[in-house]
């Protein structure tokens, strides 16, 4: 899959490692190029690149990602967590205007250390720990944004960014419009959700489907080291308010990644598994329920193709496209709820572009429409098992 370099004006311009905020001057401006990695190696180098239409009735294999091979003699191993932090650490030191705010976020590390020795090596003014107040910071990060700095805002839990519904939706997302053009809210809003082991129900919130209506809002979501390191310098690097969605059972995966920096597109899915008989669209956790439910299919004599979406906003339809049409069914996967979720949005979204190309009714495993249970194993009834998942193809592929 082609994957996106984007060389945006701060990116050009060298920064020295300060802990000051620094505003971009308003005479300085710069135009970056764009570098496009395709999965046979080559490289484009492109300026002023206007996105291109592509022909819904031509497939081209290679225009989808193919799954990644990294070499083990090479690269670094990091937990998900890590190569989050490592991301950020990066941009930091690349872009003195990037700042990090949040409850825990300085001395303590972070809830979940993703922000753990930031505030010892950049000074308490670039990582801010902040009262417990959501709806306040979220908006004081929103207010940084508009004066030019580049704020990474972490909710310790997302659930508790409902506090800042208000300040996302009515700010964040519409000001850029609003304001005729005249404000740029580059910001990112991160943070652990999902539900997790026994968490409870107001901290299993899967708010994807809460934000995904906001105009103005990018949402992506994260499932591996590899592509969290990628997505957050993307995040932090883009013009558009982000949301970026981390799970909260994923934290400790372990993957080596590559030693030299990338960058990974905000708009694009990840082919996991090339199949021939059945698309399964997933992201985040169930990327893994999804892939542990492969192995099952494939000794039943099944050919899933598996694609993690990434990103929830928008949908990349181009590759989801291209699976459709080479396999003519699709079972969507997700931990969202069942009503109103990403899993909804998605099947709308393939009926209105690739109905023709559809040989069954689109499925869509998603949770119960419950507030998650306290006790572990009513916990595990409103989630989607792996087990779901096989039935869901053979009766897909009858």
């Amino acid at each position: 899959m082609a994957t996106l370099f984007h060389g945006v004006g701060a990116a050009l311009t060298p920064f020295s490692a300060s802990n000051k905020l620094l505003l971009p001057s308003p005479k300085s401006e710069s135009r970056g190029a764009i570098f496009l990695h395709r999965s046979d190696a080559r490289v484009n180098h492109a300026f002023n690149l206007k996105p291109a239409t592509p022909n819904q009735d031509l497939f081209i294999p290679n225009a989808v990602a193919t799954k990644r091979e990294t070499s083990t003699k090479s690269g670094h191993e990091l937990l998900l967590f890590e190569a989050l932090r490592e991301g950020l650490e990066e941009e930091m030191e690349r872009d003195p205007r990037v700042c990090v705010m949040g409850e825990d976020v300085g001395h303590y590390g972070g809830s979940y250390k993703v922000t753990k020795g930031l505030a010892e090596k950049y000074g308490d003014l670039r990582v801010l720990d902040t009262p417990i107040a959501e709806n306040s910071f979220t908006g004081m990060g929103i207010g940084a944004a508009m004066t030019g700095l580049r704020p990474i805002v972490e909710g310790m839990n997302m659930g508790f960014l409902l506090l800042a519904f208000n300040q996302i939706s009515n700010n964040c997302g519409m000001l850029h419009y609003t304001s005729g053009g005249q404000f740029t809210i580059p910001i990112v809003i991160r943070g652990p959700g999902g539900v997790g082991r026994q968490l409870g129900a107001e901290h299993s919130q899967r708010l994807e489907s809460y934000f995904q209506s906001i105009p103005g809002i990018q949402m992506v979501a994260c499932s591996t080291p590899y592509n969290a390191k990628g997505l957050m310098k993307a995040a932090i690097r883009s013009e558009n308010p982000v949301i970026l969605f981390e799970h909260v059972l994923l934290y400790n995966l372990k993957e080596r990644i590559p030693d030299e920096e990338y960058v990974l597109s905000l708009e694009e899915a990840e082919m996991v598994r090339p199949g021939e008989h059945v698309t399964i669209l997933t992201y985040s956790r169930m990327r893994y329920h999804v892939m542990q439910a492969a192995k099952t299919l494939v000794n039943k004599g099944y050919d899933p193709e598996v694609i993690d979406i990434r990103s929830l906003k928008p949908f990349d339809l181009y590759t989801i496209g291209c699976s459709v049409k080479k396999t003519h069914r699709v079972l969507i996967v997700e931990e969202c709820m069942r009503t109103g979720g990403i899993g909804a949005s998605l099947t709308a979204a393939i009926t209105e572009n690739f109905h023709d190309y559809l040989d069954a009714p689109i499925v869509c495993l998603s949770s119960q429409d419950v507030p998650t249970p306290y006790a572990g194993t009513l916990e595990e009834w409103t989630v989607v098992q792996p087990a779901q998942i096989v039935t869901a193809v053979e009766q897909l592929c009858q």
